[in-house]
């Protein structure tokens, strides 16, 4: 039997036609906030790696795998963004700020499902160097703009602050180890309040704490409406978080963003304001996230630098996209004329016109299986031209082209073949 590993997809024309759409229109986005391009390799030695992606990334999620040539251990990129700080760290002059984009594919050993794959393609956006909120407002504006770029209206951007959190579980109410806590919030999608508040209670949490806990996040709104919750906490970290969120919301000003105390994403990870965004359907889980890591470079340089990004989901996306309407398969291919040999001795004038239409930027093939005309026409519509262009004995000789396009049958000269059919794909 033939077939591919399970989480891996074949992408057909069709969908490999909208995929780079997509992906050009992101870049676009990125383009337009001054990030440049920027690569890594698929392959990271695990050594680089190892005890620095956290227990579930490394025990479970990872591929990981010797090289029996050289003995090397050897770790498909997990994800974009430790690439960059191992780039940093071994690039220790690189101006900063350092604004790059990655657009590329990962690989994760996880269950297949929905919207989830082994192997998917990330769209990063990433901002080195600048400790400031205006750069975390960039890269959120940069996700907005992103989602306005397709037409989604029904979507949200929820941001908090690691540093919120921590002041208030550990210093203000006392929790010593409040990671347990802070990953049975994090299912709150999942599970709903009850199943929350049933998980605290299991850890050991008496009632009054669970009822504060699932008070404090259920926050969700406004950052102006909702910051007065908390300005009765005095010590520095919530201080700190409330004015760095509070200069994020004065720049951005957009209802899509609202504060949500419930968003606890990447605890190993984040240091300072986390985001994601979500559409409110197709239910698909973020399209969407990111935020501040001030300390993932320093695990490769010994040195703390500020930096903060966005990652866009795209399978998600394209996901959510499709189920929304908003795109289509409708374009196959992206020939946009085929050139039909009415007879085989017509061949060389057909190779002819097709290399008038190629040089002057017109998509264009012809047949190259020595079919009969019926074919080449069956074949030509199978794939999606939008025009076909006829040539036999009667046109090489005077010099012509016969162009078909929906219900326009025109006769026109070679040398005005060009102009024609760009005519007619404006049509289509």
């Amino acid at each position: 039997m033939v077939s591919i590993p399970r989480g891996f997809r074949d992408f057909p024309p069709p969908i490999m036609i909208l995929r780079k759409k997509i992906l050009g229109k992101i870049e676009d986005v990125f383009k337009r906030y001054g990030f440049d391009p920027f690569e890594t390799p698929a392959l990271e030695y695990w050594e680089t790696v190892k005890g620095k992606l956290g227990e579930e990334a490394e025990g479970r999620l990872m591929f990981i795998f010797p090289d029996f040539f050289s003995k090397e251990w050897y770790t498909l990129r997990y994800e974009l963004t430790f690439p960059l700080a191992r780039y940093i760290a071994m690039h220790p002059d690189t101006p900063l700020p350092f604004k790059r984009y990655h657009i590329g594919r990962v690989w994760r050993h996880e269950e297949p499902q929905r919207g989830r794959y082994r192997e998917f393609w990330q769209c990063d956006a990433d901002i080195v160097g600048s400790p400031y909120p205006e750069a975390d407002a960039e890269v959120i504006s940069v996700n907005i703009d992103v989602m306005r770029a397709f037409d989604f209206e029904n979507f949200t951007v929820r941001i908090n602050d690691r540093r919120l959190l921590t002041g208030i579980f550990e210093e203000e109410l006392g929790i010593s180890n409040p990671l347990p806590i802070y990953r049975a919030i994090d299912k709150l999608d999942k599970v709903g309040e009850e199943g929350v508040r049933a998980e605290l209670s299991r850890l050991g949490l008496h009632g009054p704490l669970v009822g504060r806990v699932m008070e404090l996040i259920s926050t969700r709104g406004d950052f102006s409406e909702l910051r007065h919750s908390y300005e009765g906490f005095e010590n520095e970290r919530i201080k700190a978080a409330l004015g760095h969120l509070e200069e994020i919301f004065s720049i951005i000003s957009d209802d899509r963003l609202v504060l949500d105390l419930s968003l606890v994403r990447g605890l190993e990870y984040y240091t300072g304001p986390v985001f994601e965004t979500s559409v409110s359907e197709p239910r698909i889980g973020s399209l969407a996230g990111g935020g501040r890591y001030d300390k993932l470079i320093a695990l490769y340089s010994g040195r703390d630098t500020p930096a903060t990004g966005i990652s866009i989901g795209v399978e998600r996306l394209i996901d959510a996209g499709l189920e929304l309407g908003l795109f289509d398969l409708i374009e196959r291919s992206y020939n946009e004329v085929f050139v039909v040999s009415v007879r085989r001795e017509s061949w060389r004038y057909a190779w002819r016109v097709a290399s008038a239409l190629r040089k002057g930027g017109v998509n264009a093939s012809l047949d190259l299986m020595r079919r009969s005309q019926s074919s080449q026409r069956e074949y030509a519509n199978k794939i999606g031209v939008k025009v076909i262009a006829f040539v036999g004995p009667s046109e090489e000789e005077t010099e012509t082209v016969t162009l078909y396009s929906k219900d326009i049958r025109k006769t026109v000269r070679i040398s005005e073949v060009v102009s024609s059919v760009r005519e007619l794909l404006s049509l289509s």
